[in-house]
């Protein structure tokens, strides 16, 4: 893993993104999605199973110690499981609704961008249409027909953030369809869909790499408050709900084992990809320059 940061390091140098903040946040990204691929291949515990004492009782509030690293909640289970399992429910989030947002975004600007008239019209409207839905009513009418599974959540999450990303790409698309080697190309008796393909794609990557990363921590911050106010699966291990739990039982005020491990997780999975994306942000604005 190490090896791959520097690679990547030193092809992010050599295209004028900051060495320093994309090692960083490569690094602590590739450790969250090696911890979700790994976790439940080695924990195979039961993340709400009732932990008890030597005793026989139920181990209620347990400090963090040798057996439970990161304690036990109020209901008797181990924080550090539930903690490592919670990170599956996070990546999986953010990859798929980070993915589906770029996609999404980045085919309505093109088309939108290229096109113009009736077709950049319309695109447009539609596009102004998922600006004026409010979000949080939006995902409780789609968690009320659709269910709180995992893939009802990321359906909700990536139709309403792909606009931002499809307004920028469409800016972008509209100084590009300009440019001498796509007017020659088009001269040349190229078609939309070549053009689209191979010269429009390949300047706008960059805009989709980036809100795919923008996309993949606004979806997992999303997710996360969803869970902290309950409109989730509550079968899930996931760290909104594990913050929803000790808030709701008023643990927030003594248990600090309880709320720090998926806090914690939650603002540094965040704060790299954020990172990440401010890293990237140079590279796409030299490559627009050109």
């Amino acid at each position: 893993m190490t090896a791959l940061v520097h690679t990547w390091s030193a092809g992010a140098r050599a295209r004028g993104i900051a060495p320093i903040s994309f090692s960083i946040s490569c690094a602590l990204i590739l450790l969250f999605v090696a911890l979700a691929i790994l976790a439940p291949l080695l924990i195979s515990a039961d993340p709400f199973a009732n932990q008890l004492g030597a005793d026989g009782k139920l181990l209620r509030y347990a400090l963090p110690s040798l057996g439970h690293p990161f304690g036990t909640n109020g209901y008797g289970q181990d924080v550090f499981i539930q903690t490592l399992l919670g990170a599956r429910r996070t990546i999986v989030i953010g990859v798929v609704c980070g993915v589906g947002i770029s996609i999404l975004g980045t085919l309505v600007g093109m088309l939108s961008g290229y096109f113009g008239g009736v077709v950049e019209t319309l695109l447009v409207r539609f596009t102004d249409f998922f600006y004026a839905i409010p979000f949080l009513p939006f995902v409780l009418v789609a968690v009320h027909f659709l269910g709180t599974d995992l893939w009802a959540v990321c359906m909700s999450i990536t139709v309403i953030f792909w606009r931002t990303g499809a307004r920028v790409t469409r800016s972008v698309v509209l100084s590009l369809r300009e440019r001498q080697y796509v007017r020659a190309a088009r001269a040349a008796g190229a078609g939309p869909l070549w053009i689209l393909t191979f010269h429009i794609l390949p300047g706008v990557a960059g805009i989709a790499l980036l809100y795919a990363v923008f996309g993949a921590a606004w979806a997992i911050l999303t997710e996360a408050t969803l869970s902290f106010i309950g409109l989730v699966d509550p079968n899930s291990v996931s760290w909104g709900l594990m913050l929803n739990q000790v808030f709701a039982s008023g643990a927030i005020r003594f248990a600090w084992w309880w709320v720090i491990p998926p806090g914690a997780s939650l603002s540094i999975l965040l704060g790299a990809l954020f990172l990440l994306a401010r890293s990237l942000e140079g590279f796409v604005d030299r490559r627009l320059a050109e």
